[in-house]
């Protein structure tokens, strides 16, 4: 028992060690406050913390811009009038979105970041240009599909069942 109060007692006074206290310069009126700085003798724990986060981060980001790209590339091809196979771009922007997803709720943590925050919103930037694209190819393309459907109606009736009243629009 004396031994581990004489271990606890020894790990406080090196933790009093390894922080300095710093007094900064402030304007005339404004009180000085310390800060405590960690010492030289922390840092070995925190590079390994650091590295850690880091490769989660780099991660993350990585998701991120292959789904961005995926939409990217998507975008451009629907701007540019280029033949496009929906069915593919479904299936990759499925792929990338769970496995995004994924990392999310595994890294949670990681929501704070500013880079990931602002590379979040690039991604929304993007999904909504993407979205208002395919929203007016799909409307130009149901607007083809009832031009057809008018015109196949048309072409199959001869007006013998319309009557007196379809014809003056009644």
């Amino acid at each position: 028992m004396q031994a581990q109060e004489g271990t606890a007692a020894v790990a406080m006074d090196q933790a009093v060690a390894d922080t300095e206290v710093m007094r900064t310069e402030a304007p005339a009126n404004d009180a000085l406050l310390p800060v405590l700085l960690p010492a030289g003798g922390g840092e070995a724990r925190g590079d390994a913390a650091d590295a850690m986060r880091s490769d989660e981060v780099r991660g993350l980001l990585a998701a991120i811009r292959r789904l961005a790209s995926i939409i990217e590339e998507e975008t451009t091809a629907l701007a540019t009038g280029q033949k496009i196979d929906f069915d593919d771009f479904s299936a990759r922007k499925s792929r990338s979105m769970l496995e995004f997803v994924r990392l999310m709720r595994a890294r949670m943590h990681l929501g704070g970041e500013v880079e990931i925050t602002e590379e979040i919103q690039r991604l929304r930037e993007r999904l909504e240009r993407n979205r208002a694209i395919l929203e007016m190819h799909y409307d130009a393309v149901r607007e083809v599909a009832s031009i057809i459907v008018k015109a196949v109606k048309d072409a199959e009736s001869d007006g013998t069942y319309t009557g007196r009243t379809a014809q003056d629009g009644k």
